[in-house]
């Protein structure tokens, strides 16, 4: 359905409850390095459960890396900073506590990407100024510094689900049986 980008996470937990969110929407994980955890941490897997066989991670070196391989034809490099041509699919949108738009003004289309910075500076300011239409802020208080990393991904990818009307996901569960009373 849609592309989960983490620039850089250090939290193994917040990467673990991430890919269990992508496992169960159907959505890809693409990690940027350097990563603040080893993929075959403890903390990472305990987190994402027995979601693992479900999910599809892939993993880059840098964010050169992650642009060559996933918008070759709409990207814009020019001194270590990237610039996307958002008419073209695939689609990227920047999540930030720095943006000017908000998450619910955006219209997602599967495929898209939704990218996410690391949890202690988030994107780059460079990257988000080269991108700034394409920023996306999830509500707050003026006080509060920023949601954790999995929530925000969580509101995201909802939302963008949503707005497609959840694609082939599950929409209504079943109830056990409950047993006689005797």
């Amino acid at each position: 359905m849609f592309n989960i980008v983490l620039v850089e996470p250090e939290i193994p937990q917040n990467t673990g409850n991430i890919v269990r969110t992508a496992a169960a929407t159907g959505c890809t994980v693409h990690l940027v390095k350097p990563l603040g955890f080893d993929i075959s941490d403890r903390a990472l897997k305990r987190a994402g459960l027995d979601y693992w066989h479900l999910a599809d991670f892939r993993v880059y070196d840098d964010l050169a890396d992650f642009f060559a391989k996933n918008a070759p034809d709409g990207v814009k490099e020019k001194d270590g900073t990237f610039s996307l041509d958002n008419d073209k699919a695939p689609r990227f949108w920047f999540f930030s506590t720095k943006a000017a738009g908000r998450y619910d003004e955006a219209r997602f289309a599967p495929g898209d990407f939704l990218v996410f910075g690391k949890e202690t500076k988030g994107l780059p300011e460079d990257l988000l100024r080269a991108n700034f239409k394409n920023t996306l802020r999830i509500p707050m208080r003026a006080e509060a510094r920023s949601l954790n990393l999995s929530n925000s991904v969580a509101v995201a990818v909802y939302e963008a689900l949503r707005q497609n009307s959840f694609g082939t996901l599950k929409e209504t569960g079943v109830l056990a049986e409950r047993a006689p009373q005797e």
